[in-house]
């Protein structure tokens, strides 16, 4: 017997070496020589499992220090190529690499894209990173045509195999793989290439046609393989053939019956995400039923009978009931003591759990594997083993579009696109590895300069210039309230490192004004100026990039031509399988594998972690160019067969000794189920024993949920800062009042810490800023005393507002909409006053006022409008682009500032308006739509004038500035909230409002989170 399977339950490395060691492999080979162990060869599917295996045989007792000859599947090309019999083979050619062949493919599927058939084709003009994301889906296309030794001709004869049933979308695709099919190997001929997978395909068959020649009699053994590859499945059945030739496969069922494997192969039973159906098709190939296989295996295992039966086809379901009839409970429970199941809520909570177990078992001194496919996880988990000083990398490496390097690469771009945006240039500024050939602390130092004196709160015009005028306004004081105020010492140092920036972005800004530029010409520029950025400094990934950038030079005649725009996902699908992994040395006692570099590993613990559906299988996804049922007419494997990849890997992981099992019930912000194969483990299992699964991955649900949570949630008390009275401040302004008496913390945070809030990064022109610019309108229009009647008086008001506009180029188009919108206001604006205008004695506008009051206190003040009126008295008019207060807060007296500048103008506060009575208060509310111009009146509190109330909003602000400013009382918040206020105040989180605030719907304080 020259077949064997290795049960999942078998340390299959670890049984193999010992089943080489006690002969059972040989064959009989002479084992009484002392270097016998080094006639044997054996062949694994990949370089991990070959170490591990090495170590399995050195670790053996029986070892006397010689290893066999271990191979990988394909072998090392270099090494093996030149001596392989026949010898005078023509060497084969070089391969083509997957980046030249998707872009390659880019240019034709972009000439596709824009003919009259592809223009069908797509809801809307493809951009350049979908274009290559397709030519990547095409070439992968062409991968599978050669893995399964198809044709050109197999797709063709879709047509008339299924001629009738395909919609117009697939008879087009079809005509353009007609093209494509021919012309990717036309190609090849041209430039003296060839498809590796069609080179792996022609070693693989080499080797199997030199087995006899290179190892006669000694004994080779293929070991790991479900021979999924047609070439692989020859070369093991070559191996079978030899007169010492063995071959181990993993995980076979070996009680199925003639019946089963026939199942397995019947396309009706939709077999292929079955975990047996690659072995079946293999051992079909080896024309072997699967009873005439040893089990290497010692002894049966109760666990993988039941997986096994767990895994069962849909229509072997129905065996179910009588398969769990035969087994004893106490059997099922034995069989999984070792087995346990973390539900987890989130993929935060996962990764912890995760995380908490592993280090339980490093800390017994066992070793752990944990298997995820999904790569963001498995970086969550290793950032929460970093918790416990447990350092452990993905062994599949991070990609290079995410890596140090790749993201500093991407900010470049980024800056260079955004014409120097606020939040992109200061990000690549705080990037460590961005240093313009200067030291790190000169950089940070320059970057808070830069960001405060020049970004916060302003709205430069794009590019360096526009920061240039910024720096030139902010020392020489024309700009307003700048977050810092930069002196003649800052000019030097940032205006050099301004032109350090304009230097290394140059190649990018250059390519930018292109029309049209090429993937080879883009990754030059940008490496160009990552050179000149980065300036030597040390950082992860900056060898793979080279290395990339280095291939993508030789690919300057490729590729299709495109706009630069939507760069970085041009970026991201040109990096597409470039990985980063870590060089430094970890320790061995814990991985974080794919499902790959998992097969033929076990650990004491393995962790199968993200076993959420369209994860753990992934979707079976047959891409845009054939549909499922063409991929069969086709004689291709469905997408389903992937599924049955991972379905074998689910249940050769089940076989350890102790699994957990791990998934999420939410992924991102979207609900998910468990995986398929969990789910019918469970089912086939029962309640009552998949229970005790999910009771002991509780213990781990538990500890993570424990790590971060406090023993008791008490409510934080409100904050009530006690300053001394003296310190306190002796001047507000009208608006000020306001917050005094709703909130003197804020008072407290603003005046006594001296802490102002800085304007959001980046943030572009808002309501308030237009606000601001419609106040100064009308201001201006008052203050350069035109007339209200004159005719031209429409177009003085256009033209004051295109000025005062003027400065939001950063959003020209809104603005645009801002000006047209405008001029309804302001047509509106001169109706109001022409229709008042018999009334008005004189104008005044945007008026700074201050009243000092016999208490030692002073209130300021800036009223937009305060009119003098015929009759003698005042009116004072407030323009609101805003809310207005509501009645029920004018009444209230909640809303002091207009009856505050109504005492302030009787009491000569607001020179040069005389001290009159005030008749009139008017709110104004500017708008954008129709009625753009509303006039609303003030709301007086039943049994008051303006005067009497203006007397009583003074009484109460003496009150509230003697308790709060000129006392020693604490400065607490939020005594009179506003009223189903929507957003949060500017000192919220300084007061941790949220820790010490209760919200019901009826209440006035409200909550945010």
């Amino acid at each position: 017997m020259t077949l064997f399977s290795i049960a999942p339950h078998a340390r299959f490395l670890a049984t193999l070496a010992d089943r080489v060691m006690d002969g059972t492999l040989l064959a009989g080979w002479d084992r009484t020589q002392p270097l016998w162990l080094s006639d044997v060869t054996i062949v694994v599917p990949t370089r991990r499992a070959r170490l591990a295996l090495a170590d399995a045989f050195a670790r053996h007792s029986d070892n006397r220090g010689l290893l066999p000859d271990i191979r990988t599947f394909g072998g090392e090309v270099e090494d093996e190529e030149p001596f392989l019999p026949p010898f005078d083979v023509t060497p084969p050619l070089p391969a083509a690499s997957s980046l030249e062949r998707r872009l390659v493919l880019s240019r034709l599927v972009a000439a596709w894209a824009d003919t009259s058939e592809g223009r069908r084709a797509f809801s809307t003009p493809p951009t350049a990173a979908e274009i290559l994301s397709m030519s990547e889906s095409l070439g992968e296309l062409i991968d599978d045509l050669l893995t399964e030794e198809r044709t050109a001709a197999d797709i063709r004869a879709i047509v008339s195999d299924l001629g009738g049933e395909l919609g117009a979308y697939w008879q087009q695709t079809l005509t353009f793989l007609n093209i494509a099919l021919d012309y990717w190997p036309a190609h090849l001929a041209s430039v003296g290439r060839a498809d590796s997978a069609g080179l792996r395909g022609l070693r693989l068959d080499r080797q199997a046609q030199s087995l006899p020649w290179l190892f006669g009699e000694r004994p080779v053994i293929a070991a790991g393989s479900t021979g999924s590859i047609p070439a692989t499945a020859r070369l093991l059945k070559a191996i079978n053939a030899l007169p010492r030739g063995a071959v181990v496969l993993p995980g076979l069922d070996t009680t199925m019956n003639a019946d089963d494997q026939a199942a397995l192969l019947a396309n009706e039973h939709n077999p292929h995400g079955h975990p047996q159906y690659q072995l079946v098709r293999l051992l079909a190939e080896l024309g072997s039923p699967a009873s005439a296989v040893e089990d290497l295996a010692p002894g049966t295992d109760p666990r993988t009978v039941l997986v096994n039966r767990a895994m069962a086809l849909a229509k072997d379901t129905t065996r179910w009931p009588a398969q769990k009839a035969h087994a004893m409970p106490m059997e099922d429970a034995q069989a999984t003591v070792g087995v346990s199941i973390i539900a987890a809520r989130n993929e935060d909570e996962e990764a912890r759990a995760v995380a908490l177990a592993a280090r339980e078992t490093l800390a017994a001194g066992h070793t752990v594997g944990i298997v995820t496919p999904d790569r963001n996880l498995a970086r969550r988990i290793a950032a929460e083993l970093r918790r416990f000083d447990i350092e452990v990398d993905d062994a599949a490496g991070a990609p290079l579009f995410q890596s140090a390097a790749g993201r500093l690469l991407r900010q470049i771009l980024a800056v260079a696109e955004s014409g120097c945006g606020a939040v992109d240039l200061i990000a690549l500024l705080r990037n460590r590895a961005a240093l313009f050939g200067q030291q790190r602390h000169e950089i940070s130092r320059l970057a808070d300069n830069i960001e405060l004196g020049l970004l916060r709160g302003q709205r430069p015009a794009p590019g360096l210039p526009g920061l240039r005028t910024l720096l030139e306004a902010n020392i020489g004081k024309i700009t307003k309230y700048p977050a810092k105020r930069l002196g003649d010492r800052h000019r030097d140092p940032i205006e050099a490192l301004f032109a350090r920036i304009e230097t290394a972005l140059a190649p990018v800004h250059a390519l930018l004004a292109l029309p049209k530029i090429s993937a080879s010409v883009l990754v030059q520029a940008l490496c160009q100026s990552f050179d000149l950025v980065t300036e030597g400094a040390d950082i992860p990934g900056r060898a793979e990039l080279a290395a990339w950038a280095e291939q993508m030079a030789g690919q300057v005649d490729h590729g299709h031509p495109f706009e630069p725009r939507g760069l970085d996902r041009v970026l991201q699908a040109l990096m597409l399988g470039v990985q980063v992994r870590t060089r430094e040395e970890r320790r061995q006692d814990i991985a974080i594998w794919g499902q790959l570099e998992a097969r033929l590993q076990n650990p004491d613990l393995l962790i199968m972690a993200a076993l959420n559906e369209d994860k753990w299988p992934q979707t079976a996804d047959p891409g845009p160019w054939l549909s499922r049922g063409m991929r069969l007419a086709a004689g291709l494997e469905p997408p389903e067969r992937r599924q049955g990849q991972a379905a074998h890997d689910f249940v050769q992981g089940m076989g350890n000794g102790r699994v957990i099992i791990a998934y999420a019930n939410r992924v991102g912000t979207s609900p998910s189920l468990p995986s398929r194969l969990l789910q019918r483990l469970e089912a086939f299992a029962g309640a009552a024993l998949a229970g005790d699964w999910r009771r002991r991955g509780e213990h781990w649900l538990e500890q993570a949920r424990r790590l971060d949570a406090v023993d008791r949630v008490m409510s934080a008390p409100r904050p009530a800062p006690n300053p001394p009275a003296e310190v306190r401040p002796r001047q507000l302004s009208v608006t000020q009042i306001e917050t005094l008496m709703r909130s003197p913390y804020d008072i407290y945070a603003k005046r006594v810490l001296k802490l102002n809030p800085l304007d959001g990064l980046g943030i572009s022109a808002d309501a308030r800023d237009r606000g601001n610019a419609v106040h100064d309108i009308f201001s201006d229009f008052v203050l350069g005393g035109h007339d209200v009647t004159d005719p031209a008086a429409f177009d003085i008001l256009t033209a004051v507002a295109r000025d005062k506009f003027a400065g939001f180029d950063a959003i020209a188009e809104r603005r645009d909409i801002w000006v047209r919108r405008f001029a309804v206001a302001a047509r509106q604006f001169l109706a109001f006053e022409r229709e008042r205008d018999g009334r008005v004695k004189r104008r005044h506008a945007e008026i700074d006022g201050r009243w000092d009051l016999p208490v030692g206190f002073t209130l300021t003040g800036r009223a937009d409008r305060v009119d003098e009126l015929t009759d003698g008295k005042l009116e004072i008019i407030d323009f609101k682009t805003g809310s207005v207060p509501t009645s029920g807060a004018m009444t209230k007296f909640e809303a002091p500032q207009m009856l505050l500048e109504v005492a302030m103008a009787k009491g000569g506060g607001l020179a040069p308006v005389p001290p009159l009575d005030t008749s009139a208060l008017r709110y104004i509310k500017i708008g954008l739509g129709p009625d753009a111009f509303i006039d609303k009146g003030f709301a007086l509190a039943e049994g008051h004038t303006i005067m009497t109330a203006a007397d009583e909003i003074v009484r109460r602000m003496q009150r509230h500035v003697d308790l709060f400013l000129l006392n020693q009382t604490p400065m607490v918040p939020r005594i009179l909230p506003v009223k189903q206020q929507r957003f949060p105040g500017a000192y919220d989180h300084l007061m941790r409002m949220a820790e010490w605030t209760a919200v019901e719907d009826d209440e006035e304080i409200i909550q945010w989170w």
